[in-house]
């Protein structure tokens, strides 16, 4: 229950920018004509609906509620006038979603114009309503509790809810008068948002009932034998939906919302199928709410659309993240909506710390059809690495003082692009990119000697080019959870063909580089995952430049360009224009969002594996990692210790906050 009141979308539901954008912030907050605002509730009740329209498809085409099987109200309160309103007629799932709006829990609902809440603020027990549709015994159950004494009144929460209970307590000495089954569960040691306790609220209810068996009893037996049938209720499987009606906010175009449903008009679908569609929209961010309602045709079913678009545009995110490479970060964006189109988003962030970046993005999304985008990104760190890895891809002149070097790296890289979603999990990007790369040292000269006077001569630049390519990814992302997956597969495959170079080192010639891995997740246990992934890269073509070679080592799970993380190596060890990787990992959660990781890989990576036919041989690298994770809000807190056979030390890795 707790899932569907915080309207918590699986990750499936999420195209792969909004996957990208939920696992990157770790906290959102509106950000209208720069002044800070917050939401009006913690849920806009989405899944809540979706089950109310599951569970009462059967009766989808009553509008007036007399005529259901059990004729049926309930009130609602008009958040503007203050006034009470009585729902007899209309969509039965939206009236009763209206009627238990509880104010700041849920958005309130728009029925007919009328912006309204709970009708439980004015009248929390209609009995004479109910009096009025023709009932002449009547059974109550009062669910509220009395007015609290001083020192229950610990939190503002509890003191709003007792300003709420002002009224409706003193109304029920008259109402329970009324009542000629009246049963009252002991509710004092609990609030309406005790949503952990629903067991034990259940059989209090149960116990009160129990105390009003006799009078029950006789009832029953005061009705004589009168026949009655009940037929179970069968929810339905499956609908077609041959016609798509859109009302309210037009914002966003009919394609982008046609994209996000994922269905097409005419074609017999399941129920979960149609409702993960409108799991889609709503994961968006986009709509404060969508309210729908189904109706036969004759030939299939109207789907009526009601979109309350968020008028919020704006919104300011900020992050924070420490690992062994990019050291401490502090991340600030500002992500626009509908910024030069209808169904586009812009977002800027910009990264202070240890090294100063900056990520820009502009996505127009079109769904399922084919989406733009353009991306900018600045990218730099320094690292201490052997000098033996760097002299396998650069020329440095030995120097028996010389055993390592600190490598700074600048990479500006902007991309333009076309993409196209299947299902929110399957993606296919083709684009062109312009990269900027650097690399440089302040430890050696520009004559590879150990630069001991800043005098002598400049730092050293290994490479220092403009570069120019086409590239294609086809993913696949089908992971519950981007770092801790319970189950799912993912793919995701790229190739890059480098055309032109400004050319730093008088090297260039045309030359390709692919990669891609593959992973899946299996449950074993109910606590305890298996992970097995692989992943491989290689080089087409005679250019001797090397900037984008593969070097494996570290861990972390935002590396740029062509570095790969591999358990019992420092970042930046093992070079190589071409390798494959093999990784197991069990994950076991010792408790709720706690996790125990043992983790092993091994690979070979050396220039031209593919064509000497090394790849299927034994490894020549293994490595392995123990480690502990912690889920926290601002991402994931990991400490590993990972160690290989090929060298007596270790290595230790921390990590917090999510990576970007």
């Amino acid at each position: 229950f707790p899932d569907l009141i915080q309207d918590d979308f699986p990750r499936g539901a999420k195209s792969f920018y909004e996957k990208d954008d939920t696992e990157r912030y770790a906290l959102t907050i509106p950000f209208n004509e720069f002044k800070i605002t917050f939401p009006q509730a913690l849920s806009g009740g989405q899944k809540i609906y979706n089950e109310l329209v599951k569970l009462l498809y059967h009766v989808k085409d009553i509008e007036d509620f007399n005529e259901l099987p059990i004729p049926f109200l309930c009130i609602a309160t008009n958040i503007e006038t203050g006034e009470e309103i009585l729902l007899k007629k209309g969509f039965l799932p939206e009236a009763i979603m209206a009627s238990g709006t509880f104010p700041s829990l849920f958005e309130p609902s728009e029925v007919d114009g009328k912006i309204l809440i709970d009708g439980g603020v004015l009248n929390n027990y209609p009995v004479e309503e109910v009096r009025a549709m023709g009932a002449d015994i009547m059974i109550g159950v009062d669910v509220q509790h009395g007015l609290r004494d001083r020192e229950s009144l610990e939190s503002a929460s509890e003191i709003l809810l007792q300003i709420n209970n002002f009224r409706t307590v003193k109304d029920m000495s008259t109402k329970s008068a009324l009542t000629d089954i009246y049963i009252k569960p002991n509710m004092d040691d609990f609030t309406v948002i005790d949503f952990d306790f629903k067991e034990t609220i259940i059989n209090k209810g149960l116990e009160a009932a129990q105390t009003q068996t006799e009078a029950l009893k006789q009832l029953a037996g005061a009705q004589g034998n009168i026949p009655f049938t009940h037929s179970p209720v069968s929810v339905s499987d499956s609908l077609v939906i041959n016609r798509l009606i859109i009302e309210g906010d037009l914002g966003y175009s009919r394609g982008f919302i046609k994209g996000k449903l994922r269905f097409d008009l005419g074609e017999k679908i399941g129920f979960d199928e149609f409702q993960q569609g409108i799991g889609n929209l709503a994961a968006t961010g986009n709509f404060k709410a969508i309210r729908y309602k189904l109706s036969s045709n004759g030939l299939g079913e109207d789907l009526v659309l009601k979109l309350r678009e968020d008028p919020t545009k704006t919104l300011l995110r900020v992050g924070a993240h420490y690992d062994q490479l990019y050291k401490s970060a502090a991340m600030i964006n500002l992500t626009k909506k509908q910024f030069l189109a209808n169904d586009d988003t812009a977002s800027f962030d910009l990264i202070l710390g240890d090294n100063v970046r900056y990520n820009m993005e502009y996505y127009i999304d079109k769904g399922r059809y084919w989406s733009i985008g353009v991306n900018s990104r600045l990218n730099d760190f320094s690292k201490d690495i052997e000098l033996d890895v760097f002299q396998s891809n650069f020329s440095i002149l030995e120097d028996p003082n010389l055993n390592t070097i600190t490598l700074d790296v600048d990479d500006v890289t902007n991309q333009f692009y076309v993409q196209t979603d299947f299902r929110e999990e399957f993606a296919l990007r083709l684009g062109i990119e312009h990269k900027f790369l650097k690399y440089g040292s302040e430890t050696i000269n520009e004559m590879g000697s150990l630069l001991n006077d800043p005098q002598q001569a400049d730092p050293a630049v290994f490479e220092k080019s403009h570069f120019y390519s086409t590239f294609g990814q086809l993913v696949l992302d089908t992971y519950d959870d981007k770092y801790y997956p319970s189950r799912g597969l993912r793919f995701n495959g790229d190739f890059h063909l480098y055309l032109f170079s400004s050319d730093f080192n008088d090297n260039f010639k045309e030359f390709s580089i692919g990669k891609a891995e593959i992973g899946a997740a299996f449950p074993i246990l109910d606590n305890l995952t298996l992970v097995l992934e692989t992943e491989g890269g290689f080089k087409l073509g005679s250019s001797e430049v090397s900037s984008f070679d593969f070097i494996l080592g570290g861990y972390g799970a935002k590396l740029i360009n062509n570095f790969i993380p591999f358990y019992g190596y420092d970042f930046l060890s093992l070079p190589g224009n071409s390798f494959v990787k093999a990784t197991a990992r069990f994950d076991l959660e010792i408790a709720p969002k706690n996790h125990l990781i043992l983790a092993g890989n091994f690979a070979n990576v050396e220039d031209d594996l593919f064509r000497t036919g090394e790849w299927f041989t034994e490894p020549d690298y293994t490595g392995y990692g123990l480690g502990y994770g912690l889920e926290t809000f601002m991402g994931p807190l990991e400490v590993f210790y990972t160690w290989t056979p090929q060298n007596s030390d270790g290595n230790f890795f921390f990590s917090i906050g999510y990576w970007f």
